[in-house]
């Protein structure tokens, strides 16, 4: 079963990004996962079995295009479609908002998770990300 979080997830969630190994030392996951839970434009989906989450996907919008993030699987379960089923949910959720266009960040070198999104149909666009944080937020 695949839902939106709900209060209480937190720790879960954050435990089973910690477990898939998603997590980067220069992200605060905790406010990650509160920031998208309180806005409009994003919610985080977890794939639930025996009451238990087995994967999760942050999505978002940002008035044109959907955004992935955090699409973790417990590792236990790799294998099983999770991450394919958290892919269309959130295509599913982007669908909902007339949003027709899915991006998602991939560190270069991890060629296993790359392959895994080339099979779903995702394409290399060739393009340079460019970061800034900005102090004080």
């Amino acid at each position: 079963m695949i839902r939106q979080v709900r209060d209480g997830d937190a720790e879960a969630v954050i435990a089973l990004w910690r477990a898939a190994g998603v997590l980067r030392p220069w992200n605060d996951p905790a406010k990650d996962f509160a920031f998208a839970c309180r806005s409009a434009h994003a919610t985080v989906l977890a794939a639930e079995t025996d009451d238990r989450l087995v994967a999760t996907c942050m999505v978002g919008e940002d008035g044109h295009r959907g955004w992935v993030y955090y699409l973790a699987v417990d590792p236990a379960r790799r294998g099983d479609g999770l991450g394919r089923a958290m892919i269309a949910a959130a295509e599913r959720w982007l669908a909902e908002r007339g949003v027709w266009k899915l991006q998602l960040l991939v560190r270069a070198d991890n060629a296993d998770v790359v392959a895994f999104y080339k099979h779903l149909g995702f394409r290399d666009t060739a393009t340079v990300c460019l970061q800034k944080v900005i102090a004080g937020i």
